[in-house]
């Protein structure tokens, strides 16, 4: 009767307070409210977490997701999972793969303060930073967000007679817990984690390799507003990130206010940073020239003024070459351009400057706020 009683008091609060599950169920549908309208919708802020299926069929399909921390996210096959599992003591498998729950403050990582990174126990990527963590009284490691949102898989959980929402490494699928709309500021979410889901790294420490981010490159593009240019390009496939921010003016630190009115010689350019394995740089150009005008001189339909031009700022020698060279062939060969010269500066790096960001509003913006600035379709 007592141990009947422990673990019904156990599940008790667990259910209510930390979250991980015992067993689960998945549902088919992800959380999509940004701050999570019910504990079963709850979401990273501003993610829009895969569903299993979903992710399958974009691993079968042969695509490989980036997320913006520049990991390689793609769920791995069966037969991979199935592989690194056979590394598991049965009681880390009995959580990570059968969806079993640690006993409160038996974990390893509960109080641990030390500053790192916690990686997935199972493939090794990086689901949660220690400045995240927080103490959370409930005997499990609480975070208030993950190291990266597209890291983190949501599946609705109702077992127990309660709705919950589970997380999972996005990459392999491994239980970590739930999560639950309790959390402290900025987000008010509390990921409820088991320690035997996580390994711990050290500040300082060298990363193994599974939880090594992939090689990528940068290239700068101005093309006029750089709200439409950042929410085109960030669709891209291979596109890790897309900041939106200010290139090749005369001014350090500028404003956007400085750049509109001060005539600081500043373009509104749009860093990217993508996967070269997946894109090349010369698509990237030819991604660049459907998203904008280049025939255009010092603006973009209705947006005039220098800071609205036309250019490509070379972070190596080789874009320069590479850019250079895809404007004279666009010139000579491409129908659109038979009768429009291209007015395209392309600045070789040592003479782009610095890459500024915008102010924080500026980021995003499509995403935030929908819409965005007229612009060719893609196709």
């Amino acid at each position: 009767m007592k141990t009947v009683l422990l673990v019904l008091l156990m599940v008790g609060v667990f259910g209510a307070a930390a979250g991980a599950a015992v067993w689960t169920l998945r549902a088919s549908e992800p959380p999509t409210d940004e701050r999570g309208a019910s504990p079963s919708k709850a979401s990273a802020p501003g993610s829009v977490a895969p569903t299993k299926d979903e992710s399958m069929s974009s691993a079968k399909a042969g695509a490989r997701k980036i997320s913006r921390a520049a990991y390689d996210v793609t769920p791995l096959s069966k037969s991979r999972v199935d592989e690194l599992a056979k590394k598991l003591k049965p009681e880390e498998a009995a959580v990570i793969l059968a969806k079993g729950t640690e006993r409160a403050f038996c974990g390893n990582l509960v109080d641990n303060k030390k500053d790192g990174t916690y990686v997935c126990r199972l493939c090794g990527l990086p689901l949660f930073a220690s400045d995240a963590k927080f103490d959370s009284g409930t005997g499990w490691p609480s975070f208030f967000q993950p190291f990266d949102k597209d890291h983190v898989a949501y599946e609705h959980d109702n077992t127990l007679g309660m709705e919950r929402t589970e997380i999972l490494c996005a990459r392999c699928e491994a239980h970590l817990g739930h999560v639950f709309e309790d959390g402290p500021r900025p987000t008010g979410l509390r990921f409820c984690l088991n320690s035997v889901s996580l390994e711990f790294i050290d500040k300082g420490a060298p990363w193994p390799e599974a939880s090594r981010p992939i090689e990528t490159q940068v290239a700068y593009f101005a093309g006029g507003c750089f709200w439409g240019v950042e929410d085109r390009l960030q669709q891209t496939p291979g596109v890790v990130e897309a900041v939106s921010g200010y290139m090749g003016g005369r001014t350090e630190n500028p404003t956007y206010k400085e750049v509109c009115y001060e005539n600081t010689g500043h373009a509104e350019t749009v860093m990217i940073t993508f996967d070269p394995k997946t894109i090349a740089y010369k698509e990237l150009l030819a991604k660049f020239f459907r998203y904008h005008d280049p025939t255009q001189l010092n603006r973009q339909g209705p947006d005039h003024g220098e800071q609205y031009r036309s250019a490509i700022f070379a972070a190596t020698p080789e874009q320069e070459d590479q850019a250079k060279k895809f404007i004279e062939e666009q010139q000579a060969s491409n129908p659109k351009f038979k009768a429009r010269k291209i007015v395209t500066q392309v600045v070789g790096a040592q003479r782009a400057g610095k890459f500024y960001p915008a102010e924080d509003y500026h980021q995003d913006y499509h995403a935030k706020h929908g819409g965005h600035c007229a612009m060719p379709e893609d196709e």
